[in-house]
């Protein structure tokens, strides 16, 4: 039988697997050439062997494995020792405004001269020795790692507004803020994954709620200072409105969803990925996987998907450590409102934004840190798993400790039965359900029942 932990790391591995395939055969062009006008071979094994999005591969899943090998239950007493020693209201806001402020450090590095690195018009990434590399992926699992940690740390606190909740909210609202400048779905993405940690902590779910329109007018301001934004929610209410414009990207990815039929039209025999279908390799990817594995290959990344978070959410569900359940819960919750986004983008049920299929799309930084993320749900299951199975034995063995007591309680003391052997007769045994027993008696031996 399975354990949940080994159920994600397999879930991870295939939703991998399939991501490189499918990221080699969306990169995939017509006649490929070099420099001088030789034509390159096309996709082979040892090319998607030897592919960066083999390698990109090999090291999330090098960081699952580590992940979730961590002591993580000692981890998590270290990271709340601390406060749990100072008994004051203030406890832990000084360490939250020091995370916040190093989230934003981060995210300021994509404007530094010389590493920073922009396109389509966004300012997103940092090129460091020749690998780009994405702070809003960090940024995005830290925050998930903070809220956790001050919902575990100021757990009596969180049903307050002033005390509990607002704190929590500033950081997270500072945070957005920053990131919705550059990335405005990640910065939803955000916000909705650490709004729902902060319920879980405790948080009342009025007290969130009167922050709803406030965000909405957030996300709407964002929206109209740009052009392009607003672009973008036309393309979704009439995408033919201007076919070859604003509407062409989604009218082309559901193309290919439409292309791909039932059984679609064969691995690496897809049309719209030749030059049709931006960005085909990252947001986009499963609209390739539908044109060339049909229904039956969405259907097994939606499968994948659902599997992983009903095994995810079982692990925190069971999890007794406060933080660690945060921690879990903000993971899975993160992954699920990802994919969600992904899909719906794709199918033109949302308008169009950069989001990534989680472990699909091609891209380094977000796989390496989702599956390490996942491999501390693992290292979650792996150290509750001993523990469960510790609590186990002691139950068998506290069983059999009152059998045996029960036993020795029944038996007669010594010397008890002595009057009745005198007399021929036996002592009625407490066992025995009518209290009958059989005794010899009398010079032919017969046997004859005694009623107690």
């Amino acid at each position: 039988m399975l354990r949940p932990g080994q159920i994600i790391t397999l879930c991870a591995l295939a939703l991998l697997t399939l991501g490189v395939v499918m990221v080699n055969s969306a990169l995939m062009t017509v006649a490929p050439v070099d420099g001088n006008g030789n034509q390159l071979p096309g996709v082979t094994a040892e090319s998607i062997l030897t592919s960066r999005s083999t390698l990109y591969m090999a090291l999330a899943l090098a960081a699952l494995a580590l992940c979730a090998m961590l002591p993580i239950r000692q981890l998590s007493k270290l990271a709340t020792a601390s406060v749990g020693r100072d008994p004051t209201p203030q406890a832990g806001l000084r360490t939250l405004i020091v995370g916040v402020l190093g989230l934003l450090a981060i995210l300021a590095t994509v404007y530094l001269p010389g590493i920073g690195h922009s396109a389509n018009g966004s300012a997103r990434w940092v090129r460091i020795g020749g690998q780009s590399v994405q702070p809003s992926e960090l940024v995005k699992w830290g925050m998930i790692a903070l809220i956790a940690w001050y919902g575990s740390v100021r757990a009596a606190h969180m049903p307050r507004f002033w005390r509990g909740l607002m704190p929590a909210l500033l950081a997270l609202g500072v945070v957005c803020v920053a990131i919705v400048k550059e990335d405005l779905g990640t910065g939803v993405l955000i916000a909705a994954a650490c709004g729902l940690m902060l319920l879980a902590a405790g948080a009342r779910f009025w007290h969130l709620a009167i922050f709803v329109p406030v965000g909405l007018a957030g996300v709407v301001t964002a929206i109209v200072i740009s052009p392009y934004r607003v672009q973008r929610v036309m393309a979704f209410i009439d995408p033919f409105q201007d076919s070859q414009g604003t509407g062409y990207h989604v009218i082309q990815s559901m193309a290919a969803i439409a292309g791909g039929g039932g059984t679609g039209r064969g691995l690496g025999h897809g049309f719209q990925k030749f030059g049709y279908l931006p960005e085909d390799h990252t947001d986009f990817l499963f609209a390739v996987v539908c044109e060339e594995l049909g229904i039956a290959g969405a259907t097994l990344v939606i499968t994948l998907y659902v599997v992983l978070l009903l095994t995810g959410f079982s692990i925190v569900r069971r999890e007794s450590d406060r933080l660690l359940k945060l921690l879990g819960f903000g993971v899975m919750a993160t992954i699920g409102l990802q994919a969600v986004i992904n899909l719906f983008v794709v199918t033109g049920m949302a308008p169009t934004k950069g989001i990534a299929l989680p472990l699909m799309s091609s891209g380094g930084t977000g796989w390496i840190l989702t599956a390490g993320c996942l491999g501390l749900l693992a290292a979650m299951d792996r150290t509750l798993g001993g523990d469960s199975r510790g609590r186990r034995s002691l139950r068998r063995r506290a069983r059999r400790r009152a059998r045996t007591t029960r036993a020795q309680d029944r038996r007669p003391p010594p010397g008890a039965r002595g009057d009745d052997a005198m007399s021929g007769s036996a002592a009625p045994d407490p066992r025995h359900p009518l209290g009958i027993v059989f005794a010899g008696g009398g010079t032919g031996g017969h046997l004859f029942p005694a009623l107690a």
